[in-house]
């Protein structure tokens, strides 16, 4: 979609807009019939076969497995040769990290379960067990980020209840997160605007996970969100932004001498058809969740939760092309005296919503984002990608639309499976910005999380 394309759209009815955006994207796949129907890709050694056979390493009789072009299965070629120096990289983080396999017993490194803002490089120890043939999980983890975050959470999930139809678990987190940006309620907040605040939760959620197909996720979640602690910005390579607390001082939350406990509670329906989750190159997904947040303390800060979310994935010309097309809406109601605490507005802005403008740029009720992205696979595990983001956020949903705008290129560096490092520059009304982040763009990672989103993560 180009920029007027979108100038112009955002002029319509957004109820109507997002449904008809859900319909385009929907109708992706349809662009795949054109072409010869996928083959199923052969095991991994067949990948490892050839990798090893780059590297020059011997490879045993018994083990050697006729390397099949990528055009056929297993990952394909790109556009030109692979150096082999890129080859021997992907090899080695393959087989020091893996690719998301969470089925080893034993200590790991923690890289994730930090939010946007938390800063370049985030670590800690973690350690997981498996029970009684892979039917339970414990664990738990620590870590640290490059701008003093601190994250401890531990788990525990019954996997495979009802015939594996049934997960059923329970997990408590801690959460500091010490520079949390904000730029003040509505579209059109200044830039000038931008302040920080530190935030302090801890959590407790039960969950259970229903799979009626293996592909369709019907998941219920109860929690308990201990008193939020604000307080003013804190932790290591501090940006010298002012204190929110001080800017925003007006605000209902920020005059109460302490923020309340909440009840929640969430029920979610998703469908995914994606081939993989940090990179997919065809598939769908489809979300739609309604949440509750009960003030326990005063009543004045409950409010509720819906989503909507669509994603399809179309992989053209022998793989090498792939199309993306998202959308996602966000709607937040609470009773005439009732108001929704800042830090848990919808936010907008940043590496996987509007890439040209600074994360939470953005805050309000309702929200509402549509992207688009075209990659093209230059080379087995790089891809250059173009993209448009379109989007906005309003007090009320009839006013939502798609004025915001970010257009830009990227490089996505990925293994089979797993994107490890993109680098994208995009270009908005604020300016351009130049990102780093080592995931997909619609990694999603909501899908996954389990306690409450406390600040609103896009």
């Amino acid at each position: 979609m180009s920029r007027i394309a979108a100038h112009q759209t955002s002029r319509g009815d957004p109820v109507r807009l997002f449904c008809m955006l859900a319909l385009i994207v929907s109708a992706l796949p349809c662009a795949a019939r054109a072409q010869d129907a996928p083959v199923g890709g052969p095991a991994d050694t067949v990948a490892r076969t050839a990798a090893r056979a780059l590297l020059g390493d011997e490879v045993p009789d018994d083990q050697i497995v006729p390397v099949i072009p990528a055009v056929i299965g297993g990952e394909p070629e790109g556009l030109f040769a692979e150096p082999r120096l890129i080859v021997r990289g992907i090899d080695f983080a393959t087989r020091t990290l893996g690719e998301g396999d969470q089925r080893n017993n034993g200590f790991y490194p923690e890289f994730s379960n930090m939010s946007t803002g938390s800063g370049w490089v985030s670590i800690g120890p973690g350690y997981r067990h498996w029970f009684r043939g892979d039917t339970a999980i414990a664990d738990a983890s620590a870590a640290v980020s490059w701008r003093a975050y601190k994250m401890v959470q531990g788990r525990f999930e019954w996997t495979q209840l009802a015939h594996s139809r049934v997960a059923v678990g329970a997990q408590a987190m801690w959460q500091d997160q010490t520079q949390v940006t904000y730029f003040g309620e509505g579209s059109t907040s200044p830039a000038s605007a931008r302040s920080e605040y530190r935030i302090r939760t801890t959590d407790v959620v039960g969950y259970a996970t229903a799979h009626p197909e293996r592909w369709l996720a019907v998941t219920a979640r109860l929690g308990w969100l201990a008193r939020p602690t604000l307080s003013s910005p804190a932790g290591t390579f501090q940006r010298g932004n002012p204190n929110a607390l001080d800017v925003f001082a007006n605000d209902v939350a920020v005059a109460l001498p302490d923020q309340p406990n909440y009840a929640h509670g969430e029920l979610s329906l998703v469908a995914d058809t994606r081939d993989s989750r940090s990179h997919p190159m065809n598939g769908g997904l489809y979300r739609a969740s309604a949440a509750a947040f009960a003030d326990r303390s005063s009543g004045a800060l409950s409010f509720r939760r819906y989503e909507g979310e669509a994603a399809q994935f179309v992989s053209l010309a022998a793989d090498t092309l792939t199309l993306v097309g998202h959308a996602w809406f966000v709607g937040t109601e609470s009773d005439p005296s009732q108001t929704v605490p800042f830090y848990m507005l919808p936010s907008l802005g940043g590496h996987n919503t509007l890439r040209s403008f600074d994360d939470f740029r953005f805050h309000d009720r309702n929200l509402l984002v549509v992207n688009g992205e075209v990659r093209l696979g230059v080379l087995t595990h790089v891809d250059l990608a173009a993209f448009v983001d379109a989007g906005n956020v309003a007090s009320r949903v009839r006013n939502l639309d798609l004025g915001k705008q970010s257009v830009g290129i990227g490089l996505q560096m990925h293994t089979q499976h797993a994107t490890f490092a993109r680098v994208d520059l995009a270009h908005g009304s604020d300016g351009w910005r130049l990102l780093f982040r080592t995931s997909d763009p619609f990694h999603l990672s909501r899908l996954s999380r389990r306690v409450a989103p406390v600040p609103f993560v896009p």
